[in-house]
């Protein structure tokens, strides 16, 4: 997995509350362009967003399934894009303090053709872009986005 962090200055529910509400997802996740529907037991386990990823009007409607989840403290996730692939993400919240949450968020290509990439090769692609996405993450919680 490649592991990205980021403190987030605002307390770990505002931050759960942005993953929680599957609405945003567009809103934090680079490549993300269009939430088309989120299964109304989102954010658990087996439910899935439906999303569009990349720029229009060059999009593909794909799909992220929750793997697994521990509400307030993680949530794992297989996002597809295929043709590329589907990449596994978790994403672990700690409370740094009542107002700051530690937030750590894997990656890792499992199938499909981006799948043989080197660790680096992948590294050197997802690393700036979920920096980004943990950046709009922040701004979203600060923001009071998904209560």
């Amino acid at each position: 997995m490649i592991d990205v962090t980021a403190e987030i200055d605002a307390p770990l529910e505002q931050v759960w509350a942005v993953l929680a509400e599957g609405w945003t997802y567009a809103g934090w996740v680079v490549g993300a362009s269009h939430v088309r529907a989120v299964d109304q037991g989102w954010p658990g386990t087996g439910n899935r967003i439906h999303h569009s990823v990349g720029l229009w009007p060059l999009t593909v409607s794909d799909t992220t399934e929750v793997v697994d989840v521990e509400p307030g403290r993680f949530i794992e996730l297989d996002a597809r894009a295929w043709p590329m692939g589907v990449a596994r993400v978790r994403i672990e919240l700690s409370r740094v303090d009542e107002g700051r949450t530690k937030v750590l968020m894997s990656e890792q290509v499992v199938r499909g053709p981006l799948k043989v990439l080197p660790k680096a090769v992948q590294a050197v692609m997802l690393i700036p872009r979920n920096r980004e996405s943990l950046s709009r993450l922040a701004d979203l919680a600060l923001a009071g986005a998904g209560r």
